[in-house]
């Protein structure tokens, strides 16, 4: 199989924003980063853990900088370790340079209970020891900052400089782990989910070049001369209630990429909507996201594999359809959670409908040759499927704050990595194959980093160990999924009488939305759940 990246990632023209490229928009700049180290960490716990191992190792003159959909100043980030409040606001007492972004929610109010404040209460903390994280409320009207990253920069070794990407935001619920317990923190969702929703998540460490450009990408965002806050005497009122200015301090000089750590090829794709005020550096939005994608399915032939929060939307659900019709020996697997995480009586249906028609077009394409599955625990409790991955044929992948949805695609900021590693498959020896991140957890490190990936998660999922060779046969891994999720599900039918199954698989089946409820379904989906931030000559049409 052909691993060259140029086959695989967007040039400068297919990302359709030239100015928007990494390294400062410079002209001949490339479009993706060569010779990186990128490890893959499922679930929060890992995450976490990595997270504080590098932050507590931090000296008066390093650099944080992150950004985030929703953060808990007393989220643990170990078991019975500080909370992310008091990490950050620590390290900024301490003379580390901690600057972030975090979402202004639309219906944040000052006066709202705690949990509605969040990233309020987070800013506060961090600025109150002489920090700077801001409320961010420069997005498309019904749209929201999405991306989560953090950047990790030393004054005097830049070959340690570390940048986190992917599905976990700094908040409740998420600091779960392979055995799906659920988080002690929780946030309320779905009651099906219990009072300690399970939650599946999944993030990559990134060393070497490619560390400045999530940087770049940060400084973006940061620099744009927008206010902060929307136009309007209620946000002005919010935004001086918090404690918050309307534009942000400016940015110290960039410094160079830190120098080549591994065998890994990365290219960050984006979305931004469409908006008024425009993002100065995407001032006609930006969807390299769903065009990466385009590409990458137009390439697949053997396997796609999606864990995704929604799997909504018959834009997304088209392009897959498509090379299941291109190629009759593709094979898709996705995992999505049981059941939204609301799915009340409005929001729903809403939430349903979308899954509902994108399914549909995927199974009449290529009935025999989907399947859809969701997870649950060993005690029966539903799995929240939050993670963002993506893997085609064992070679690209990726890993970041979008989802399967028109939202992500068009709307949201987000942030993803594809990565492509440049190792031979076949590779053994001293070779820089055998350093993969992984190998000390169990992957097999004489494979690539996709291969490795999928390994780890199927094996956690069917109950079977990475060596089993069944999970090295893609051809026949939908036979797999299908057998082990017949068997718990037959399992729960007979009444759990026999020894349960191994693994977490069952079958997923979308809830009905009825004609009555499509009368309002149909409008929220469009509007609020799944919104279309393209340009208008877009809208209506499969292109991005």
């Amino acid at each position: 199989m052909d691993g060259d990246a140029g086959t695989w990632f967007l040039s400068r023209a297919e990302r359709g924003n030239l100015a928007t490229d990494v390294h400062a928009g410079a002209a001949g700049s490339p479009a993706w980063s060569e010779g990186n180290l990128v490890r893959p960490l499922v679930h929060g716990a890992s995450y976490f853990a990595r997270l504080h191992e590098e932050l507590a190792a931090l000296q008066a003159g390093d650099r944080v900088w992150f950004t985030d959909w929703r953060g808990d100043a007393d989220e643990r980030l170990l078991a019975d370790g500080p909370s992310v409040g008091d990490v950050l606001a620590g390290l900024a007492r301490a003379g580390v340079e901690v600057r972030g972004l975090v979402w202004r929610s639309h219906g944040e109010r000052v006066s709202a209970p705690m949990s509605g404040r969040s990233n309020e209460l987070l800013s506060r903390k961090i600025n109150d020891a002489g920090g700077e994280v801001l409320l961010d409320q420069r997005v498309r009207l019904f749209g929201s900052h999405h991306q989560k990253m953090f950047v990790i920069r030393r004054r005097d070794d830049p070959s340690r400089d570390v940048a986190f990407i992917g599905g976990l935001d700094l908040s409740h619920s998420r600091r779960d782990d392979a055995d799906h317990a659920g988080d002690p923190q929780a946030v309320a969702i779905d009651p099906r989910y219990g009072k300690r929703p399970p939650w599946h998540d999944a993030a990559l460490e990134l060393r070497g070049p490619v560390v400045a450009d999530v940087l770049a990408v940060f400084a973006e965002r940061w620099n744009d001369p927008h206010p902060l806050d929307r136009r309007t005497p209620y946000r002005m009122l919010l935004q001086r209630l918090a404690r918050m200015p309307r534009h942000p301090k400016p940015l110290p000089a960039t410094a160079p990429p830190p120098p080549p750590a591994g065998p890994h090829s990365v290219q960050l794709l984006r979305t931004y909507g469409v908006k008024h005020p425009p993002f100065p550096f995407a001032p006609e939005g930006e969807r390299s996201i769903a065009r990466g994608y385009a590409k990458a399915f137009a390439r697949a032939r053997s396997l796609i594999y999606i864990e995704d929060q929604y799997l909504w939307s018959t834009e997304v659900a088209a392009g897959i359809a498509a090379a299941l019709e291109r190629n009759r020996e593709l094979k898709v697997i996705a995992v999505v959670p049981r059941y939204p995480d609301s799915d009340g009586p409005l929001m729903g249906p809403a939430s349903r409908i979308g899954q509902l028609r994108a399914l549909k077009m995927l199974r009449r394409t290529a009935p025999d040759r989907v399947g859809v599955f969701n997870l649950e625990n060993g005690s029966g409790t539903p799995i929240y499927v939050h993670a963002k991955i993506c893997i085609i044929d064992d070679t690209w992948f990726t890993c970041g704050s979008d989802n399967f949805n028109r939202r992500s695609w068009t709307t949201d900021s987000e942030l993803s990595c594809a990565v492509l590693d440049t190792t031979a498959a076949d590779a053994h020896g001293d070779t820089a194959a055998e350093r993969l991140p992984g190998a000390e957890n169990g992957q097999d490190a004489s494979r690539p980093l996709a291969r490795g990936l999928r390994l780890q998660l199927w094996a956690e999922h069917l109950g079977l160990e990475q060596d089993d060779p069944r999970l090295h046969d893609t051809a026949g891994g939908l036979k797999l999924w299908n057998t082990a999720a017949d068997l718990l599900d037959r399992w729960h039918e007979t009444g759990r009488r026999s020894p349960r199954p191994s693994g977490n698989v069952r079958h997923h089946t979308t809830e009905p939305v009825s004609s009555l409820q499509r009368l309002w379904a149909d409008p929220i989906s469009r509007f609020v759940a799944d919104p279309d931030g393209r340009p208008r000559r877009l809208r209506g049409t499969t292109r991005f």
